[in-house]
């Protein structure tokens, strides 16, 4: 399955999750100093960014060298994307990505898994491994998503006290759909792609 930019950042921006990770962000700053809160999801989302990159460039050798395929690669994103719609669509108290730590976040739970986790990880190597020729539009559309996340985790107390949760929480839910059919895309056609490279009997 071929994306054009847009979708590709369309399908990045979702798998992200801003808006979701809003209670997560808000959970962990409580102990973080205001004037220490926009440098600290500065930090995290560069380094979610790198790691994002990272897989982007090195994910297909590195699946190549273990023997996986890009119609393995599909089919696992998309188990990854719907077990995360899902929790999305019916969340437990312990969010989408389990129990976060208390402290100043470093690392985890912000940059790994809340922006940089498995289901976006799994969608930039598909998109790389599937159009290798416009790594330089993955690599921009990379940078957006970690740049929107930033925008959203940076105004979380501001959107959720004028948004609030309900509103917060249908968002989540809205978004948990929208992945769950992208995930079935994803899944058929790695299913496709595995099927057509099946040798085909009498040839």
């Amino acid at each position: 399955m071929e994306y054009s930019f847009w979708g590709g950042l369309m399908l990045m921006v979702l798998m992200a999750d801003p808006l979701g990770n809003i209670p997560i962000t808000i959970s962990c700053m409580k102990s973080v100093p205001n004037n220490r809160r926009v440098r600290v999801l500065l930090r995290e989302c560069t380094i979610a960014m790198g790691l994002l990159l990272l897989a982007m460039f090195f994910g297909k050798p590195f699946l190549a060298a273990i023997g996986l395929s890009d119609a393995a690669l599909s089919i696992g994103g998309s188990v990854i994307v719907m077990l995360m719609a899902i929790r999305m669509v019916f969340p437990t108290k312990e969010g989408v990505f389990g129990d976060t730590p208390g402290g100043e976040p470093y690392i985890v739970p912000i940059a790994i898994p809340a922006i940089a986790g498995p289901s976006t990880l799994a969608t930039i190597m598909m998109l790389a491994a599937s159009q290798p020729g416009r790594l330089l539009e993955w690599g921009a559309v990379v940078v957006i998503t970690c740049a929107v996340s930033f925008a959203v985790l940076a105004s979380a107390d501001w959107l959720e006290r004028h948004m609030g949760s309900k509103l917060t929480l249908a968002f989540e839910r809205l978004t948990g759909l929208l992945l769950a059919m992208m995930a079935t895309q994803m899944f058929l056609s790695g299913l496709g792609s595995y099927l057509s490279s099946l040798p085909r009997p009498g040839l």
